[in-house]
């Protein structure tokens, strides 16, 4: 066979197969819908989606916080200001209402007419003392368009349904350049369309950082290992191959990149340099012992072929674990992943040969001074094993009993904008609103009125009422609006706009000339967006600190039980729904799918190393050196209160399936010199010294990819690149110090008739 010919063939192949890659990945877009991470097929996603066609979506909004640098608001300066603002807002693109301190108003129905009376006077200063008497009486005001203590005031913005990147970064910068403008310095701005443009943008800057640490990282410890420019440069070459069939293929089927796939280029980058290194380190090896080039490939290809392909199949299986999810980003991202590897190891095992055999032999004397220094390592590393038995076995129980402490510690909460480090200025932002207002975590509850009866019936309103007195009393809700609150209003309005008739008309007769006024207003989008156009059914929602999944899990129990002991279902039936009950379903799923997923991998594993070695007690010894360095990152979350999130949860299967690679090349190659012979401690002595290097190696550079990603100001992705690198430094110790012990001290070798 002309392996040169051929070599040219398999090149020209992948340059025609990449140039169709590289179109397809330009055609990758950038993309940050909250919806996606909405747990898929759970039918509370469904009853939302319902609720939401009828009352519109519960996070489509802005909130602007105005804060006058801790002076009182009742200011006319101040004041001008914020009108200015909030005319500008309401004639701003895909702005529906603007909810203003300078434009709320407290309608009053006399026997002349309907009028509104404004709380606040903003060209009259002489009214301001009187006006303030009238806003810190109206609870519905206070913690939400004014704060507390007076120094402060909130703009709630209403954008449309579903606000495209696009359309939220025009609104957003209008925004900022009035504030600019206005020069009202101390802003705080919160919200989707916020989150969306300034997620995106993130995201973008990111990857670009990612991948350029990556690379001179790489770059850095190819050129440490081999010494030579092709030994840096046909690795790199081959690994940035699959990372660009990779994103051709998320392209091929238009998925965009997102908080999870955004790390997919650097983990590929990463992870597909670990079957380079262990085929150019075995070829380097025979080089440096005088054979020549297609011998030397043909003896790598043999004894590295099949536990490379071992290693990419345990590591996709590890990404394809996360398919147990019901979260779509995170699924597409065990999906590509694990389609990626899949790639990176084709490419490995086609253009690495070509391209090896097409170029210059490397020199054996300058491959065999690379490669002296190891076998003296790995030497000395080996007698302190042998020696130290007993000791790493020691250790190793109480590191486990250690790391069973610390995980009993984990909690499972989560908060909505997890994903965001403290610093970062739109937790700052969030912050002041949780501090000043009433905080921006959503509530919402569906109100449907039982047969007969429709939400303006005075006995159903009152059924409201109640939820609503515990909701502000015991719940900690703010903000509340209902259909109860509408009437409320209106009887204030009907009874001169005092305070003391906020309540619900006494008897039947007052209540129909609210419905009548009611009727009258039923096409008003505020009215539209709480009750039904037949009055059947009803919205009650509100805003609340964000308290997180678990505190709101106890919350909503403590809610239900008072509902079912106090509110008439013959009269109303309600049911909880909204974006942050969806959110935190989310956690609930976080134990069971990260357990379903690293069982499957555990079986997986189980399976390899049962068909390479046909004994059970070879499964439980490869098990035992990949599970611990899994508990003491579960020991260490625990030690350092790290609750346990979605996007944390995923570390543990993606570390096991990348962790275990070194456990299935050094038990390979455990099994190659076992069967040629070789008695166990020998074989174990030739698989450490032949083996050991490469795992180093590649670890080393997994370890220094992943480290890239702490540079990342999202925390899901600052967790996964510290505590996937930490698992893949215990299991390279386990692996080359545990593992051995191991197998020397329980595996028995079936002895040759």
């Amino acid at each position: 066979m002309n392996y040169r010919k051929l070599s040219y063939l398999v090149l020209l192949l992948v340059a025609i197969l990449s140039a169709v890659s590289i179109y397809f990945a330009s055609q990758l877009r950038f993309d940050y819908n909250f919806d996606n991470f909405f747990p898929k097929g759970d039918p509370d996603l469904a009853y939302y989606f319902d609720y939401r066609e009828k009352f519109g979506n519960d996070n489509d909004y802005i909130l602007i916080g105005l804060d006058n640098q801790g002076k009182s608001i009742f200011q006319k300066n101040f004041l001008t200001k914020v009108d200015s603002l909030s005319s500008f807002m309401m004639r701003q693109p895909h702005v529906e209402s603007v909810l203003s301190p300078t434009t709320v108003k407290s309608p009053v129905i006399e026997q002349f007419g309907y009028f509104e009376i404004p709380y606040l006077h903003t060209s009259e200063p002489e009214r301001y003392t009187q006006d303030s008497i009238n806003i810190y009486s109206s609870r519905e005001l206070i913690g939400t368009l004014f704060s507390e203590d007076a120094t402060a005031i909130s703009l709630f913005v209403q954008t449309t349904d579903n606000l495209s990147k696009e359309a939220s970064d025009t609104l957003i910068t209008a925004l900022n350049q009035k504030l600019e403008q206005l020069d009202l310095k101390e802003h705080h701005v919160a919200g989707k369309a916020l989150a969306q443009s300034v997620f995106v943008e993130k995201m973008k800057i990111e990857l670009a950082i990612f991948m350029s640490a990556s690379i001179v990282l790489v770059i850095f410890f190819l050129w440490i290992t081999f010494r030579t420019a092709w030994g840096v440069l046909v690795p790199l070459v081959v690994v940035l191959l699959s990372v660009v069939w990779g994103m051709g293929v998320m392209g091929l089927f238009n998925k965009p990149i997102d908080l999870m796939t955004v790390l997919l280029p650097t983990i590929m980058f990463v992870v597909g340099m670990s079957d380079v290194i262990h085929i150019m380190s075995r070829y380097v090896t025979e080089i440096g012992n005088g054979m020549e080039k297609l011998p030397a490939l043909k003896i790598t290809l043999k004894e590295v072929g099949m536990a490379t392909l071992l290693t990419s199949f345990t590591t996709a299986v590890g990404f394809l674990t996360l398919l147990t999810t019901a979260i779509v980003p995170i699924r597409n991202f065990g999906l590509y992943t694990a389609i990626s590897i899949g790639l990176a190891f084709i490419l490995a095992f086609t253009v690495l040969p070509a391209i090896l055999l097409l170029i210059k032999k490397p020199n054996p004397v300058r491959a065999r001074r690379v490669s002296l220094s190891w076998p003296i390592l790995l030497r000395t590393m080996l007698r302190y094993v042998l020696v130290h038995p007993k000791a790493i076995l020691a250790s190793s129980a109480a590191v486990i009993l250690i790391s069973l402490l610390g995980i009993s510690q984990i909690k499972v909460d989560t908060t909505l904008l997890e994903d965001l480090g403290d610093d970062d200025p739109i937790i700052q932002d969030f912050n002041y609103f949780e501090q000043k207002f009433s905080g921006v975590r959503p509530f919402e509850m569906h109100l449907i009125a039982a047969d007969g009866h429709t939400m303006y019936d005075l006995e159903v309103l009152e059924e409201i009422s109640k939820i609503e007195e515990y909701l502000y009393g015991t719940y900690g809700l703010n903000f509340i609006s209902s259909p109860a609150t509408v009437v409320k209003t209106l009887n204030r309005a009907q009874n001169g706009g005092l305070q003391e008739y906020y309540s619900l008309p006494e008897n039947t007769r007052q209540l129909q000339s609210i419905k009548r006024r009611l009727q009258a207003y039923k096409n008003r989008s505020e009215l539209r967006s709480l009750v039904t156009a037949n009055a059947s059914e009803g919205r009650l929602t509100g805003k609340m600190k964000d308290i997180g999944s678990a505190q709101a899990t106890i919350l909503n129990d403590s809610l239900e039980s008072y509902i079912s002991q106090n509110i008439n279902p013959t009269l109303l039936k309600t049911h909880f729904t909204g974006s942050a009950l969806l959110m935190d379903k989310n956690n609930a799923y976080v134990t069971s799918n990260m357990m379903q997923g690293l069982l499957i991998a555990f079986a997986v594993i189980a399976v390899i190393v049962g068909l390479i070695f046909r004994s059970l007690r070879m499964v439980v010894i490869s098990l035992i050196p990949n599970i611990i360095p899994l508990l003491m990152i579960g020991g260490l979350m625990g030690f350092m209160g790290i609750n346990m999130t979605v996007s944390v949860s995923i570390i543990f299967t993606i570390a096991f399936g990348i962790a275990v690679d070194d456990t299935i090349h050094f038990l390979s190659k455990l099994k190659l010199e076992l069967v040629s012979g070789k008695s166990l401690p020998y074989a174990i002595k030739r698989s450490f010294i032949s083996a050991g290097k490469a795992i180093i190696i590649t670890s080393c550079i997994l370890v220094a990819g992943f480290m890239t990603l702490v540079l990342s100001t999202f925390d899901a992705t600052y967790y996964v690149g510290l505590f996937v690198s930490l698992t893949l430094v215990f299991a390279v110790v386990a692996d080359l110090f545990l593992l051995p012990v191991l197998v020397l001290l329980f595996y028995k070798h079936p002895k040759k008739n």
